[in-house]
């Protein structure tokens, strides 16, 4: 499942294949938008599970990959692995397909525009870029949420802070020693302070390569608590 952890190895890999270049062409949901494919990449990015391309005609990408998304890249040609029909997006340059199968949502907006810092805005600090202090997100909880709101719930509300997902959900609550339906009014400062400082910690540990690991012993029961 994308969490945040993946689409910002996301970002990195397509800005490093990307920025700097004007795409050869741009199909979304099947149909060619050519406005796009004259435009220089300017930059790829992430906030939370949202990623970003901005192009310097003022225009930007924003694809949300959800519980079934997933990119692939191809040489110009080579079958692919899932159904045509299934790719919301591809991205042609240099050779390559850089193909978005099944996301969520995939939308055009104005770099600058409402819509796009509405997008962003509304988001809480992204975990793995932010570093945000655990008491501005406990007042932003206060803010945005009651009382009776759920740990799973808190854990996973991007308002609060971008970047976790349902593995890491889980992998916090385990390691916390909190039971998923804890109420957030119930719970100390330190403890939500210490949810958010682990949840932090795992996205970090995990923005190399290779698979998710938050579990490092090395005794064949897994490399994920919650299995």
């Amino acid at each position: 499942m994308p969490e945040g952890d993946t689409i910002h190895k996301l970002a990195s890999f397509l800005s490093g294949a990307l920025v700097g270049q004007c795409l050869d062409g741009v199909r979304l949901q099947g149909r060619a938008i050519a406005a796009l494919a004259q435009d220089q990449v300017l930059q790829v990015t992430s906030k939370g599970k949202h990623l970003f391309i901005d192009f310097e005609g003022g225009t930007s990408l924003r694809v949300h990959l959800g519980m079934y998304g997933s990119w692939h890249r191809y040489p110009v040609g080579q079958t692919w692995q899932k159904p045509a029909h299934r790719a919301t997006l591809v991205l042609s340059i240099a050779g390559q397909d850089y193909v978005c199968f099944n996301a969520k949502e995939v939308e055009i907006l104005e770099t600058c525009g409402l819509r796009r810092r509405d997008r962003t805005d509304r988001l809480g600090p992204d975990l793995s870029r932010d570093a945000p202090a655990a008491e501005s997100l406990l007042r932003r909880a206060r803010e945005l949420l009651l009382p009776d709101t759920e740990l799973v719930d808190l854990l996973l509300d991007q308002r609060i802070a971008s970047g976790i997902g349902n593995v890491y959900k889980s992998e916090v609550l385990f390691l916390e020693r909190c039971a998923p339906r804890t109420r957030f009014g119930d719970i100390s400062e330190e403890t939500f302070a210490a949810l958010y400082r682990t949840a932090e910690r795992l996205l970090l540990s995990n923005l190399g390569g290779g698979p998710r690991v938050t579990r490092t012993a090395d005794d064949g029961r897994g490399i994920l608590w919650d299995e």
